[in-house]
């Protein structure tokens, strides 16, 4: 399996606070790769880190490298603008803009310069049928996104993310603000989607990681602890602290 995203040595430092310390990872394409560990322990700051999310915020610092199909994501001449076009991401709550569900997959597509109708029109239908909600929205197009259950918003929103035609797809909690019948939508869309595009995803859910990734990160104080196919992971991870966290002894 090739790697799709490599970090060597990846520092961030929010000011004076070391987040994440030194974090090598090659995460495979056409896979999912779910970062585990307790709160607070880097795993949405490095994902964030993925596509620059992080430099919206003031005094962070990032060394090392990350890099993308081989290429440095850190270097000054990224267009970070088509860097998020190619790493997409969805967040913890649902985040549909207050337009019609129509205009929320069409939103990004018009932002890089596709306008013809007819166009616009094939890519907001494969990208509704790829996040598995074309079914029950296709009637109402024109309604508000707001007019949505949370579980639909969220798969809108993973709608708007394919709909620019990323390579990878960032999921920060993804499920944590649904019912269980959405989270099960939602876990079942992640195995369509790989077949597609790599997906990286943070979850505080041991269950779901188990159930969903390929591989698995565990993540401790901003080090990554340990890192493998999840069955190993899982069945018998190397270090003793994944096997503390996984065995719910702590977290």
């Amino acid at each position: 399996m090739a790697n799709k995203i490599i970090t060597k040595d990846l520092n961030l430092y929010y000011g004076t606070h070391h987040a994440l310390k030194d974090v090598s990872i090659e995460i495979k394409e056409h896979c999912v790769t779910g970062l585990i560990g307790p709160s607070g322990c880097g795993k949405s700051t490095f994902l964030k880190t993925l596509n620059r999310m992080n430099d919206t915020i003031p005094g962070v610092r990032v060394t090392g490298n990350v890099l993308l199909d081989d290429e440095e994501v850190y270097q000054n001449a990224v267009d970070v603008t088509q860097l998020r076009k190619k790493v997409g991401m969805v967040f913890q709550s649902p985040n549909p803009f207050p337009m019609s569900i129509y205009d929320n997959v069409a939103y990004g597509l018009r932002i890089h310069g596709i306008k013809k109708r007819i166009i616009v029109d094939e890519i907001v239908e494969k990208s509704l049928r790829g996040a598995a909600i074309w079914d029950e929205v296709k009637d109402r197009l024109k309604k508000s996104a707001l007019s949505l259950s949370g579980g639909q918003q969220q798969r809108l929103c993973i709608a708007r993310t394919l709909a620019v035609q990323p390579d990878v797809i960032l999921m920060d909690e993804p499920t944590s603000a649904l019912d269980p019948i959405s989270t099960m939508k939602i876990e079942e869309l992640m195995s369509e989607l790989k077949k597609n595009y790599t997906v990286v995803i943070v979850t505080h859910n041991m269950q779901q990681a188990a159930r969903i990734s390929d591989y698995t990160a565990f993540f401790l104080l901003g080090e990554l602890v340990e890192y493998g196919e999840t069955s190993q992971i899982f069945s018998m991870p190397k270090d003793k602290r994944t096997e503390d966290y996984i065995t719910g002894r702590f977290g």
